[in-house]
């Protein structure tokens, strides 16, 4: 008896986004191609996989962990070690696969750390891997033969005859290497999202007690989790470790935990790209805006907190609203208000921005200077109609946020009642 033939149609969408994501890869050097642009463009690939391992466990398994570079560090560390092998003509590898290395480092680590963490969810999860990122930084300077100190350990990517060209001692050449492990372990890691594990581990996210009520043991579900998440985040390590050439103590450190939590929250947790936009953001907070101003940091700070207050699914969460909404054809309907909303918060936030750089000018570079410059004008800070033209820019846009802000709130809640109104009547 023969099967029936059951056609499956292709899922044009899928392969148009993973396409554009190929072709984004593959593009941005050619749009950013200066030295500078390149080493952020590599910096922000390193960052995407190690948020997207991240994610796997925060957002996905609810589990927040505050020690995950430690996967990360040791695989960075493994990672450098067998290239100064191979160096030293100890070892023959190729530099290509060496993020591998660090993978399976990372991955070795997840099992032996992962069995103790996960034997507590929630709270007591959180402080556990907090202990954990503390212990290794503490080993790191316990143990200089492997860590080296607080100099850390350094190598030279380059290493043995090129093969076709490819050194890897232009940087053009490490972002295409990172960009090539990006897209795979992206991949990879959705993957996962669809696989039971993948399934089963929202579900001890959002209901731990149904799920060991239908027979699943929960903290291994947990501990499968992470030991594929540590892979994935020492493969973010070995690729961090051929971009520096140097790996230290601080690759393993609390630091560097919470920078991923922060990044990855920005970005949005509860979605699968979100992760993606945070490294982007988070690499223009802590890198160029760095270059831009010594304040950058009380930015990052108030940027997390307004995301947590009023957007807590993240820059993706806003995307993806707005995109309903356009789908829905209604945009229209709450772009009047909307547009007004944020030039009164573009206004409110340049007010403080220039608030704050004034402050800083005042209290700790007034040795120097009292003058600055900005937004293409010299400021004199030490001037008193500085300081109230700047206050009254401050009033002038909280006070219409607060005004607008009501209308706004009334149309988008009128909009998106009548979007899930539509959906549950295509639903019936």
């Amino acid at each position: 008896m023969s099967k029936a033939l059951v056609f499956k149609p292709i899922n044009l969408a899928r392969w148009i986004i993973w396409g554009s994501f190929a072709f984004l890869l593959i593009l941005a050097p050619m749009i950013f191609s200066t030295g500078g642009s390149l080493s952020l463009l590599s910096q922000i690939g390193t960052l995407m996989i190690f948020g997207l391992s991240y994610n796997m466990l925060l957002g996905q398994g609810g589990m927040l962990s505050f020690g995950h570079a430690v996967y990360s560090g040791l695989g960075a560390f493994f990672a450098i070690h067998t290239m100064n092998l191979m160096t030293a003509g100890s070892l023959t590898f190729p530099v290509t696969l060496i993020p591998l290395i660090g993978g399976v480092a990372g991955m070795f680590f997840g099992i032996l750390f992962g069995y103790v963490t996960t034997k507590k969810s929630g709270t007591t999860f959180s402080m556990i891997t907090l202990g954990m990122v503390e212990l290794v930084f503490a080993c790191s300077l316990m143990f200089p033969s492997f860590f080296g100190g607080e100099g850390g350990i350094s190598t030279n990517r380059i290493i043995g005859s090129s093969f076709l060209g490819i050194t890897y001692g232009p940087q053009i050449q490490v972002y295409y290497l990172i960009a090539f492990w990006l897209f795979i372990s992206t991949i990879g890691m959705y993957a996962f999202t669809q696989t039971p594990l993948g399934r089963i581990v929202n579900a001890v996210r959002d209901n731990p007690e149904r799920v060991e009520f239908i027979g699943y043991d929960t903290q291994w579900v947990r501990y499968l989790t992470l030991i594929l998440s540590a892979f994935f985040a020492g493969i973010a390590g070995g690729l961090s470790a051929i971009n520096f050439e140097i790996v230290t103590a601080e690759n393993v450190s609390a630091i560097r935990s919470g920078a991923v939590l922060l990044f990855t929250f920005i970005g949005g947790v509860g979605f699968f790209f979100g992760p993606l936009i945070g490294a982007v953001l988070g690499v223009f907070l802590t890198v160029m805006l760095s270059d831009l101003t010594k304040a950058w940091q009380l930015y990052l700070g108030v940027i997390f907190i307004l995301i947590v207050m009023y957007a807590p699914g993240g820059m993706a969460s806003i995307i993806m609203m707005n995109l309903r909404v356009a789908k829905f054809g209604m945009f229209k309907r709450v772009w009047p208000s909307m547009w007004k909303l944020v030039l009164a918060a573009a206004v409110t936030t340049a007010g403080v921005i220039l608030a704050v750089e004034m402050l800083y000018q005042r209290t700790l570079e007034a040795s120097q200077s009292a003058v600055i410059e900005m937004f293409g004008v010299s400021i004199d800070t030490a001037s008193s109609t500085w300081w109230a033209m700047t206050v009254i820019v401050i009033a002038v846009g909280i006070f219409a946020c607060i005004k607008l802000k009501g209308g706004f709130a009334e149309h988008w809640g009128e909009v998106n009642t009548e979007i899930e109104e539509q959906m549950r009547r295509a639903q019936a």
